[in-house]
């Protein structure tokens, strides 16, 4: 079930929907073949529902997108940035749960 409120962000637009977002911005670096990554997807889903108008939530393919989780020193999945003002001010790597990436999202807030 997809989400209209997940943001899905490119090596190509990542500088504006990320970097140049007004809002600040959860991106969940994953990968389709990731079994971590398919179990985080519905959190991050409730997610985007939950803070629709005060953040962004937004997924990146890593493998469509190889530049991007070089350039922020990305070597396992799922890892999950947390951007505010185009600043990275938290990160998580692994799956972990929805009150902790709560948590996270509302630092930023």
């Amino acid at each position: 079930m997809a989400n209209d409120k997940v943001v899905h962000v490119s090596d190509g637009d990542f500088e504006t929907k990320v970097i140049g977002s007004e809002l600040p911005c959860l991106v969940d670096f994953w990968a389709p073949w990731c079994g971590p990554c398919k179990g985080i997807g519905p959190v991050i889903d409730e997610l985007s529902v939950e803070f629709d108008g005060k953040a962004v939530i937004a997924k990146m393919n890593v493998d469509d997108n190889p530049a991007t989780p070089g350039k922020f020193g990305i070597r396992a999945i799922p890892t999950l940035i947390m951007f505010k003002n185009g600043e990275v001010v938290d990160q998580i790597t692994g799956a972990v749960g929805k009150s902790q990436l709560q948590d996270m999202i509302k630092k930023a807030l």
